[in-house]
């Protein structure tokens, strides 16, 4: 496929509908995270009641225990996958008004049952979402639609996040803010009414059993599975390990400022990372999906060496800037080929549960490596905890190639036939 047009690929219909779903599947993650705490905690909710709530996430660590029901029924309008996100998406704006009618002080735990259910629902979306975008792009497009997603989710999590702060401090209170929001939900609806529903590519689940046993028994019957499953955990794991404490160590080791740390390492960084997802995808037009996953991971672990030189030579705001700039970048990079491999992996019959099952396992280095970070610093100091994450993004690369002919025909054929 040419550069060129790979380029155009970026302007096609179905690749703007993507980025339009990509927010809309990022929008609601702050409203149950860090957006959700600065209310409460604006609102002087007690600090034991505001740890609770970070247990609202778990939604998305378990969507992989509902998928199969999304894969086995579809709503009686738009098909299988436009319906469900219709579905979700109507739901979505309704909880997140809900939402803002609440007031945290009187209303905590109220207002907790409503955020999780927004979390649930949101998984749900992402759930949909992912597997119309893996039933949907064709081999040449998936770097284009894994850069494009990751730049609308992001987008999406700047106008939930830091947008909505801003706005609820300056302008709207938290109210008005929370019910903008969900307004903005409507972009995704919009963009779903207007997507086609992708063509059935084998026969769909009939049963919930088959929904439920397919799924798992059709991807442990190809050869090489388990390592598959493996490199899904291990490719991510060593930019999740560095990235667990990087704003506490800008913060402790070379002192940075909060204003410094926010300025430089949120709003720069986020701007590479979209850069990077773009670039990514733009490359992977003349890449093949293995050589992008070697060469993109390699740069992502090579990056974090910038930050043990960091923490070598103290407080610098051109090394700071330039570390972070490139850890972003090349992060961006190789996320934008992990996405593009997880769709490649799944079967078309069974992409819903498929996908929400790959996910999960990509989240575990970044959900359970925290506590092993912090002993590390403890014990070793900040320059041997980031040697040891480019140390340990090692074993994923080095197992990447050693799967080179798989991943070669998982691109080449597609999951259904691999």
């Amino acid at each position: 496929m040419a550069l060129a047009d790979y380029a155009a690929a970026f302007r096609s219909r179905k690749i703007a509908l993507l980025l339009v779903l990509g927010f809309a599947s990022g929008l609601p993650l702050a409203l149950t995270a860090g957006t959700l705490q600065a209310w409460l905690a604006a609102d002087n909710v007690d600090i034991v009641a505001i740890g609770w709530f970070a247990l609202v996430g778990q939604p998305y660590t378990y969507k992989f225990l509902w998928a199969p029901l999304m894969d086995r029924y579809a709503p009686p309008f738009l098909g299988r996958r436009r319906g469900w996100l219709l579905v979700t998406q109507l739901l979505l704006a309704a909880a997140i008004v809900f939402m803002g009618t609440l007031k945290p002080a009187d209303s905590a735990w109220l207002l907790g049952a409503a955020a999780l259910s927004v979390a649930l629902l949101s998984a749900s979306q992402d759930i949909v979402f992912d597997a119309l975008r893996a039933d949907w792009l064709e081999r040449e497009e998936r770097g284009a639609g894994a850069a494009v997603s990751v730049l609308g989710y992001r987008i999406a999590m700047l106008v939930s996040g830091a947008g909505a702060l801003i706005l609820a401090d300056q302008w709207l209170g938290w109210q008005a803010t929370y019910w903008l929001m969900a307004a903005l939900m409507g972009v995704g609806m919009a963009a779903t009414w207007l997507a086609v529903e992708p063509a059935p590519r084998g026969e769909p689940p009939r049963t919930l059993d088959a929904a439920v046993a397919k799924p798992f028994a059709e991807f442990f019957a190809r050869e090489g599975a388990v390592a598959l499953l493996l490199l899904v955990v291990l490719y991510k794991l060593g930019d999740a390990f560095s990235g667990n404490l990087t704003t506490t160590f800008l913060l402790r080791g070379p002192g940075f400022s909060l204003t410094e740390v926010g300025a430089i390492n949120k709003g720069f960084g986020l701007a590479a990372t979209i850069f990077g997802a773009l670039a990514g995808g733009a490359l992977m037009a003349k890449m093949r999906l293995y050589r992008a996953l070697l060469v993109f991971g390699a740069l992502q672990a090579v990056t974090n060496l910038g930050f043990m030189l960091l923490a070598a030579s103290g407080k610098s705001y051109a090394l700071m800037v330039t570390v972070i700039g490139l850890e972003n970048l090349c992060g961006g990079m190789g996320t934008a080929a992990y996405v593009a491999l997880l769709m490649a992996l799944c079967d078309r019959r069974f992409s819903a549960t498929q996908y929400a099952l790959l996910s999960a396992l990509s989240a575990v280095g970044r959900v359970y490596v925290g506590p092993v970070a912090g002993y590390l610093v403890a014990g070793a100091g900040w320059q041997m905890f980031f040697f040891f994450s480019f140390l340990i993004a090692l074993p994923g690369l080095a197992l990447l190639v050693w799967m080179r002919e798989r991943i070669d025909a998982v691109d080449t054929a597609g999951a259904q036939s691999a």
